[in-house]
């Protein structure tokens, strides 16, 4: 489904990406996780095409996608889910929505509609709503449906869990893992919750200071020491 090597990001001239090389198999949920500053969002923001990448390869579904515009990246396939939902906070729920699906036919986005509102009832609710007048769950509810109006194949989500309430983030977790085993959409998770991710894909990516230095699989890593030590508290 999509494969980084050897990806190099800066940010002027200081170099936060180091050398990527990354898989996410079609039917998986992979996970990335690693400490505050370690550029798990950098490395979101170079795949989906907000940065270019100065060096190395990335393949979405066989075909080279470094340096293509955002919009290109979205048409092909891959939606992502920004860290603290960045909604439009002052437009209404269904206004959100429409935006979220601005690159689709009026017949696609009528049916993308029914499928969130299927997924998230509650939005369904608040349609007039003003996004940032509804609550933390249901603002990243809001901000994953923003994501699936237009019918993604890949779905990179940043820090889902942040700020949630631990009931409403096992529900959001819920979510993922629905959209991966029902709906068939690839998912590329970062997360500072390492048991959560951990928990519910099969593979993941320990990141340090922009280099992966871990990798294997959930179980694998679970169990590892250092994950263990560093990111679990044990």
């Amino acid at each position: 489904m999509l494969e980084l090597a050897g990806v190099e990001t800066f940010y002027g001239s200081i170099q936060v990406i180091k050398g990527i090389r990354l898989r996410v198999p079609e039917n998986t949920i992979v996970s990335i996780v690693g400490s505050n500053g370690a550029g798990k969002t950098t490395l979101l923001r170079t795949i989906c095409g907000i940065i270019k990448p100065v060096r190395g390869k990335i393949e979405f579904l066989g075909k080279e996608i470094q340096g293509l515009a955002p919009d290109r990246i979205v048409r092909a396939g891959i939606s992502m889910i920004a860290e603290g939902r960045e909604l439009f906070s002052d437009m209404s729920v269904m206004e959100n929505l429409e935006l979220g699906g601005y690159l689709k036919k009026k017949a696609d986005v009528t049916k993308a509609l029914e499928k969130v509102f299927s997924l998230f009832p509650i939005l369904e609710k608040y349609l007039s709503r003003m996004a940032g007048m509804l609550s933390g769950g249901q603002q990243q509810m809001l901000a994953i449906a923003m994501a699936l109006m237009v019918r993604p194949k890949l779905l990179l989500l940043d820090e889902p869990s942040l700020g949630l309430a631990p009931l409403v983030k096992q529900e959001i977790f819920n979510e993922i893992v629905y959209l991966n085993k029902q709906e068939g959409i690839d998912i590329l998770l970062v997360e500072q919750n390492v048991h959560m991710a951990l928990s519910i894909s099969e593979y993941g990516y320990v990141l340090d200071m922009g280099k992966i230095t871990i990798e294997g699989n959930s179980d694998f890593l679970l169990g590892n020491d250092s994950v263990r030590k560093s990111y679990l508290g044990e």
